[in-house]
């Protein structure tokens, strides 16, 4: 099986990707790209049902800052999403 980098949940330098190249998908690094997803998946789901709740009755000037947060939280769970399917096919 060849070596595919694993992208990482998290950006490096002036917001480049950051990639993993390893054999071992059970090192420290790797657990910790897990821990990080899992963080900001969590994250995501509760900030999705918190504007949920606040939405209806959300002043106009309070949206703003409702949706940064939302684009960052679907930013990461796209990057999330895209790592994995990455390494779904290597699956295959």
């Amino acid at each position: 099986m060849t070596e595919v980098p694993r992208l990482l949940p998290w950006a490096g330098s002036e917001g480049k990707p950051c990639y993993l190249i390893s054999d071992d998908g059970e090192g420290p690094l790797s657990r910790l790209a897990d821990a990080t997803e899992s963080v900001q998946l969590g994250m995501g789901g509760q900030l999705l049902a918190h504007a949920r709740e606040i939405l209806p009755d959300m002043p106009p000037g309070e949206l703003r800052f409702l949706a940064e947060c939302l684009t960052q939280a679907l930013a990461d769970a796209l990057r999330v999403a895209e790592s994995r399917g990455r390494r779904l096919e290597r699956l295959r």
